[in-house]
This record gives C-alpha cells, sequence and structure tokens, in this order.
C-alpha cells in the first residue's frame, strides 16, 4: 500500500484533525479577555498539522511492514504457509484468523487428497479386474470363431477392442495426476511403438478396407514408450474413425535440425475449422462427434495432448473438411530447449 491510498483510508482521523483546529479556534474566540488573532489560529494549525503529518507518517512505515508481509504472503500462495509476526492487537487478530481459514483449507485439501486416491486406488482395481472377463470373452469367441459368420466374429472382436481401448481410458485417466511417478523416459525406436498397435487394429483396416503405409526411418527419441504408444492408439483410433472405407492412413516419419516427427495423416473427413482449435479441450466432440455415426467421448485427444504435453512433446493438428486430417506429434533434441531458452 502507498501512501496516498494509506491517506485515503485515514480520512476519518484528517477529518477529526480539522475539526480539532476550528474547535480550538473556537475555545480561543470564547476565552474572555483573550486577543485572538487569525494569524495566531493559522500558526497553531501549521504546528498542529506538521505534528499531525508526522504522527501519520511514523504510523504509516510502522503499519507498512506488515502489509507487505501480507502482500508477500499473496504472491508466495498463503496457503501454504501460516502467518507470522503480528506485534499489535488488531494485527493478532488478523493473523489469527488468516492462519485460521488456512488450517481449515488444508484440512479440507486432506479430505479431498484422500478420496482422490481412494477413488484411484478403486479404478486401478477395477480396470485389473475387467480386463479379466475381457480376456475371458476373447477366448470364447475364438473358440467359437469356425461357429459364426466371419462378419459376425469380426464385429464381436471389434466390439471387445472398443471395450477394451474405453478400458484402457479410464486407467490413463485415473493415472494422469500421478504421472510423474509412472513413467520411464530412455532411447526408443519409433516403429517398435507403431507397428505393434498397427497389428492390433487389423481388424479395423480389413474390415473398412483402409490402406495404411508407414513411411520414414525408424527414428529414434527419447520419451517413455507405454505412453507414447497409448498416445499414438488414441491418434490412430480417430484416423480410422474417421475415415470411410477404401480411405488411406499414412504413418509419416520424418528427422530435421530441432528435432522428430511422427505425424497420423488419413483422408477422412476433416475437421470443421471452428472446431479445431477445441479438439483438444476436455469432453469436446465437435460437430464430427455429435452429428456423424461414430461415438465419441472426448477424451481421447484431450488425454493425448495431456501426456505429450508431460512428455515435452508438442502434438498439433492440421486439417481440412472433406480432405483429411494430420495429428503431428514433435520431438524436440535436447538442444532445442537450450535454443529457446
Amino acid at each position: 500500500m502507498n501512501f496516498f491510498k494509506y491517506l485515503k483510508d485515514q480520512w476519518l482521523l484528517v477529518f477529526g484533525w480539522v475539526g480539532f483546529v476550528f474547535l480550538t479556534a473556537f475555545v480561543m474566540w470564547l476565552t474572555p479577555g483573550f486577543q485572538m488573532s487569525w494569524r495566531n489560529v493559522g500558526y497553531l494549525a501549521l504546528i498542529e498539522g506538521v505534528f499531525f503529518a508526522v504522527i501519520l507518517i511514523y504510523h504509516y512505515y510502522y503499519k507498512r511492514r506488515w502489509w507487505q508481509k501480507l502482500q508477500s504472503a499473496e504472491e508466495e500462495s498463503p496457503i501454504q504457509n501460516y502467518l507470522t509476526g503480528a506485534r499489535t492487537y488488531e494485527e493478532q487478530v488478523q493473523q489469527d484468523f488468516i492462519n485460521q481459514i488456512i488450517r481449515e483449507h488444508q484440512v479440507h485439501m486432506q479430505k479431498i487428497i484422500a478420496a482422490q486416491e481412494e477413488q484411484k486406488d478403486y479404478i486401478d482395481s477395477w480396470v485389473h479386474e475387467i480386463k479379466v472377463p475381457l480376456a475371458a470373452s476373447r477366448l470364447l469367441l475364438h473358440a467359437v470363431e469356425f461357429d459364426i459368420s466371419d462378419e459376425k466374429y469380426m464385429q464381436l472382436e471389434n466390439e471387445l477392442g472398443k471395450i477394451d481401448g474405453y478400458v484402457e481410458q479410464v486407467l490413463y485417466v485415473a493415472r494422469l495426476d500421478n504421472f510423474s511417478k509412472d513413467y520411464l523416459i530412455e532411447e526408443t525406436k519409433l516403429k517398435s511403438v507403431i507397428q505393434p498397435i498397427m497389428r492390433s487394429n487389423a481388424n479395423y483396416f480389413i474390415q473398412k478396407k483402409l490402406r495404411y503405409q508407414v513411411i520414414g526411418e525408424n527414428h529414434s527419441v527419447l520419451t517413455d514408450a507405454k505412453w507414447i504408444g497409448f498416445i499414438f492408439q488414441q491418434l490412430l483410433s480417430n484416423a480410422i474413425k474417421y475415415t470411410p472405407e477404401n480411405g488411406e492412413i499414412f504413418i509419416l516419419l520424418d528427422k530435421s535440425d530441432k528435432g522428430v516427427t511422427l505425424t497420423v495423416k488419413d483422408s477422412g473427413i476433416g475437421i470443421p475449422k471452428e472446431d479445431l482449435r477445441r479438439i483438444f479441450d476436455k469432453g469436446f466432440t465437435g460437430q464430427n462427434g455429435r452429428f456423424s455415426e461414430m461415438h465419441a467421448t472426448g477424451l481421447g485427444l484431450y488425454l493425448a495432448q495431456n501426456l505429450a504435453s508431460q512428455l515435452g512433446v508438442e502434438l498439433t493438428a492440421e486439417s481440412t473438411v472433406g480432405v483429411g486430417t494430420a495429428m503431428t506429434l514433435f520431438f524436440p533434441y535436447v538442444s532445442y530447449y537450450q535454443e529457446q531458452r
């Protein structure tokens, strides 16, 4: 708080001082035998004014230390540290009130964190439990493979794959807050991540008669293979979902002076320009998700963007309606970060 704001807050004292000056002049005027002079009144007012100003200045600098402590507490997040250093009863009351708020906040935060941990533990347990009947369903499906038509078999296989994908999404959403405890950065060949995922989606390519091509060298990047695999699966799933029959999907691997790029490019329906800037928002499905026959949760790209950001990977999108969409993962070299700094 500067001095002018302080004076504005002390308007009652200033008003009282002016009233005191007029009261003194009035008493002098009423005193019998006292020769009143406006010059004497002016001198008296000047002396009182100087004395009053000195008191205000002293009080301002005395209180400024406390105000600075409150302002610095604001900048350092006061809900993390208790306030100390009160010297007057007024400051002590303020300090006790603020500290009580901090204590109540911390208690509520601990309850929220405990509830979130319980929820996460339950979700982790549920995901691992649900994988058992999913695996059993796949075994039963394989057992009756020759008893049903190829079309029905492929449809059932695809639906089980979708369920497995949604279960994986739930698991990764639950682990998002604890990401720092569950990743391992190491040199990873991109094709070793891409190829198993392409094979696992073979049924979708066959069913929709989609052609795909992996173009580029098997570049190495520093990342976590498991998390990048999940991100790539989300991008590939969207490409398959929104590409019509007999379409094409290209996986492009490229290398530049700044880093390595992995692009999933399709010949699908494309994303409207007004939706493109919001596709990474949580729960956003856009026109394609609302009006097409394809069901969309709005979580896939949100998770992909969030996880990519935490891995230090940049995820961008380019799209033209009726032409297709290109999702690009950029893996920068360490020297790129140094240049940015």
